[in-house]
This record gives structure tokens, sequence and C-alpha cells, in this order.
């Protein structure tokens, strides 16, 4: 499976990447990060003052605490979202668990839910195309459902509806496909198309 540590050299970093963009709304104080990661104090400081340094993160003072979060203007920062939502959380157990949950020929999940956005009632947060094992995607969600605050909507649709819907241009399917998403499984192109 892939994963960050293939990128990046630094454990510390990749921890620190995976916490500060799984939560990207939020600011950490240096203790919160290190409970977070699980590393040494002197460890996630040395690799924030680098972060820091290189503009991927800026920090703040209040009151006697430093916090941290991490920059929405860093070049990768878009790209490097994707990767951590890939490699943590409901992302992460859609791919891993891929083989269980039906054959999957797309799967996304959208920008929206990845960001931390308002979530509105109507919203679909999560699209899974092919045969797909209802009772395990629906057991696999509600694991995550507490950690949102929210219950996670999901589409689930054969790949022959899909392509009728899309050949009508249903406008469910076409908001879907108009939305910021992330690709879990399949390729983003040949499902447009």
């Amino acid at each position: 499976m892939a994963s960050l540590k293939d990128l990046f050299i630094s454990r510390v970093r990749v921890k620190l990447m995976q916490t500060f963009l799984s939560e990207p709304q939020e600011i950490f104080y240096i203790r919160q990060l290190v409970r977070k990661t699980g590393e040494e104090i002197n460890a996630v400081r040395r690799e924030l003052v680098r972060m820091e340094k290189r503009n991927i993160v800026a920090k703040e003072k209040r009151g006697n605490r430093l916090y941290y979060n991490f920059r929405k203007d860093y070049a990768y920062y878009s790209e490097l979202i994707r990767l951590v939502a890939k490699t943590t959380g409901i992302g992460k157990a859609i791919i891993k668990n891929k083989n269980k949950l039906g054959k999957i020929k797309y799967a996304f999940i959208a920008g929206r839910l990845v960001r931390r956005r308002p979530h509105r009632e109507d919203d679909v947060d999560m699209v899974l195309i092919g045969e797909i094992v209802i009772p395990q995607v629906s057991a696999l969600i509600s694991q995550f459902e507490n950690k949102f605050g929210h219950e996670i909507n999901y589409s689930a649709m054969s790949k022959d509806e899909f392509e009728f819907r899309k050949k009508r241009r249903d406008p469910f399917l076409l908001k879907l496909l108009t939305q910021s998403r992330i690709m879990l499984v399949g390729d983003e192109v040949e499902m447009a198309e």
C-alpha cells in the first residue's frame, strides 16, 4: 500500500502533515502535536522549525503558547491534502477494504468532507460505482460518522446505472461530477469521459 513515507524521509514530518491535513481547519499547539504524533517534543519542534522555514506551516503566538497551522497558500497544499486523504481516515479504509466492499470501479469522496467544510443535509460525501456490497459499506462508514460529527451521506450505483445517468445528463450525477472530489479508486479522467 502506498504511503507518505514513500515521498518523505522524516517520520515526524509525515505524522505532522497527516495531523495538520486530516484536520485542515484546526490550529495546534506543540504539546497537542506531540500527543497526536506520539513523537518526542524536541523532534516535533525541530520539524516545525524546518517546515516553517519552507513556508509549509505558520505559527502564531497566543498568550504563552505557540500555535501552528498548515498554510493553505503552500504550493502543494491541494496535492498533499489529497495524499493525506488517501492514507488516513475514511479514504484509507475504503482503499484498504476495497475487495471486501465489492468490485469497485470508481470511488471518490467530496473535497468538502476532507477539508471539513460545513455540511448540508443534501450533500453527498462519498460515491461508489461498481458492484457494491452495501452492508459492508454501511458498517465501514458508521465507524467514521462520529469523527465527522454528522451522518456521512453516500451514493452507490452500478457501472451501468452510472453510464446511463451520465448519458442522460442526470442533474444529481452532474452535481457530483462538478464538485471538488478526491479519487480513491479508478481514474478520474476515464470516469468523467
